[in-house]
């Protein structure tokens, strides 16, 4: 079966992105604690695509009262305001689940390691 015209195979209103660009997307986002990008962090818990472009991100930071969270939020809705079709860009906070290593790509935990993290 075919995708309907005008609306990619992914689900998403044709237009928008989808969530696998949203999260291409977030990944020159890095804490500047940790030279590691938020996504390959693991602290994207979710993403949300409305039709009318406006975009919802669910993260975490890995630790509660990070002294960078207002930088991060501005970076992650800067990278995801320039995709084609997003109006807006809204970043939720989340401290539930807690963030922990485990939550970390393989990549994330090589990119770690290189740099001298015991992951």
């Amino acid at each position: 079966m075919t995708a309907p015209e005008n609306t990619p195979q992914s689900g998403t209103p044709a237009g928008l992105p989808s969530e696998a660009q949203i999260l291409e997307a977030l990944k020159v986002v890095k804490d500047p604690e940790i030279p590691v990008n938020v996504v390959d962090l693991g602290l994207i818990y979710g993403v949300d695509i409305n039709e009318a472009g406006l975009v919802d991100i669910t993260m975490t930071l890995t630790s509660v009262g990070c002294p960078v969270q207002d930088l991060i939020r501005a970076d992650a809705e800067m990278a995801v305001g320039r995709l084609d079709g997003v109006n807006e860009v809204n970043v939720e906070f989340v401290w539930s689940p807690p963030w922990g290593p485990d939550k970390m790509t393989e990549d994330g935990k090589r990119q770690m390691r290189m740099f001298g993290f015991n992951v």
